[in-house]
């Protein structure tokens, strides 16, 4: 047997032999080809649990012939499986056989499993450590974004072998990562943030808000500018107003996070300070208009002395409060409760924050920032905030109740805001006969029972 064998040949031998029956090989080549032991139990005519015994009888008898005509067999296996994940040929190599369908059976044997992935177990692939493959694939997450033609590199710094179908593992749908328009690898929860990075690495150069629209496929500008703030892999550059990477350092900035902290440093150091001194020294720090100067003496730490000069609310200072500004016409009070119109757009129904009109915090008494109010909502839905900040308001988070109401990007939101007891009610604030939804399903085909 022996030097019949020697050649590497002698696993697919012994599988022809007279020791594995019919049943015993029709049950191992299904399970090689994925079946579910019911699947192969059904097409055998064998209860589930009859299958899983014939697979474990010829799993032991091919363990037993690997004992005779091998040492160290399972050594060799294991040591061939240490790492995240091995393949068929690396195994065969190892054990110095020719690939065979038997092979997975003397390998689960050994003490080996299929790597656990986000698409579930990998199929032809083994490790001693089934997680250790999860492992490097979260590292590979954590080292994204990267650019398509990176990809081989990012998988062999995060410890994946070669060979791997990574293309496969990365487009599946449980993937944390994503192909963008572009071909880039980025995290499915910051697509738009990540391929924003990857555009200013390639550009080399600031940019303004409007130029990075079609990277991140944002619908608007201000949709931009709220993404790239809220990371702090990105910086203002002023007074252009353009967008950078902090890890490009040679670039000049502020060295102000915002014109709000410029303000109050400068009224720190030099004292109470008349607005028109205040303006001029903190423009030169950090230049902006007098208009957002303006707003920045809304914050909570600024307030105004008895003799009109600018100072700090905690030297005493009266805190400034924002004039009533005009009531738009999408705003409307009555009695204890405010409505508001809401356009949808692309932001809300990926759960971005939306910018209101300043009236809306003025009248729920918000009059210094940052200052926020919470609404619940009935059904188990996340409370409506409205939020107040020195440039701008916000209302959030209305994505749930989009979904819901079955909306789409154009129709109209309506909230309402009882000051009395802090809940809130949204609806399909759309006229029938303008309801970008309502024409959407009404030309949609008729579905067809089959």
């Amino acid at each position: 047997m022996g030097d019949e064998w020697s050649r590497g040949e002698w696993l697919a031998r012994t599988w022809e032999t007279e020791v594995f029956d019919e049943r015993e090989r029709a049950v191992v080549v299904g399970r090689s080809e994925g079946q579910t032991l019911d699947e192969v139990g059904a097409t055998l005519g064998l209860s589930r649990e009859r299958a899983r015994q014939i697979q474990n009888r010829a799993r032991k008898r091919l363990a037993e012939m690997a004992d005779i005509v091998q040492d160290g067999w399972r050594e060799s296996a294991r040591a061939a499986g240490a790492g995240p994940a091995a393949s068929r040929d690396a195994f065969a190599t190892a054990l110095e056989v020719v690939d065979h369908v038997a092979l997975g059976e003397l390998l689960d044997a050994a003490g080996l499993d299929a790597p656990r992935t986000w698409a579930g177990p990998l199929r032809g692939w083994w490790s001693t450590d089934p997680c250790a493959l999860g492992g490097a694939l979260r590292r590979l997450v954590d080292a994204a974004p990267f650019r398509g033609d990176d990809l081989g590199r990012a998988a062999s710094e995060a410890g994946l072998p070669v060979g791997l179908p990574l293309a496969w593992l990365l487009s599946h749908s449980e993937s944390r990562l994503a192909l963008s328009i572009d071909g880039h690898w980025v995290r499915r929860k910051a697509r738009g943030r990540d391929a924003a990075y990857l555009w200013l690495l390639e550009m080399g150069r600031p940019c303004r808000a409007d130029e990075l629209l079609a990277p991140m496929a944002a619908t608007t500008i201000a949709a931009v500018r709220e993404a790239l703030r809220r990371d702090d892999r990105f910086r203002q550059i002023r007074p252009e107003g353009t967008w950078a990477l902090a890890e490009w350092t040679h670039l000049r900035a502020s060295t102000y996070a915002s014109a709000v902290e410029a303000m109050v440093a400068v009224v720190t150091e030099s004292g109470p300070l008349s607005r028109v001194q205040l303006f001029a020294r903190v423009t030169e720090l950090y230049p902006v208009t007098s208009w957002r100067l303006k707003q920045c003496l809304l914050s909570d730490q600024l307030g105004e002395t008895p003799d009109g000069l600018v100072d700090l609310v905690s030297r005493s200072a009266r805190p400034f409060e924002e004039e009533e500004p005009v009531r738009p016409d999408t705003m409307a009070v009555e009695g204890e409760v405010l409505g508001v119109r809401i356009p949808v757009n692309g932001d809300i129904l990926r759960g971005s924050g939306v910018n209101v009109h300043t009236w809306l915090t003025w009248r729920l008494g918000l009059r210094r920032a940052p200052m926020s109010r919470t609404f619940t909502t009935p059904g188990g839905h996340s409370p409506l905030v409205v939020r107040r900040g020195t440039s701008s308001a916000q209302l959030s988070s209305l994505r749930r109740h989009a979904l819901e109401l079955e909306i789409v990007d154009g129709c109209v939101l309506a909230v309402l805001l009882r000051l009395d007891d802090g809940t809130a009610r949204v609806g399909h604030g759309c006229a029938p006969e303008t309801c970008p939804a309502r024409r959407a399903r009404a030309a949609a085909p008729p579905a067809v029972n089959v």
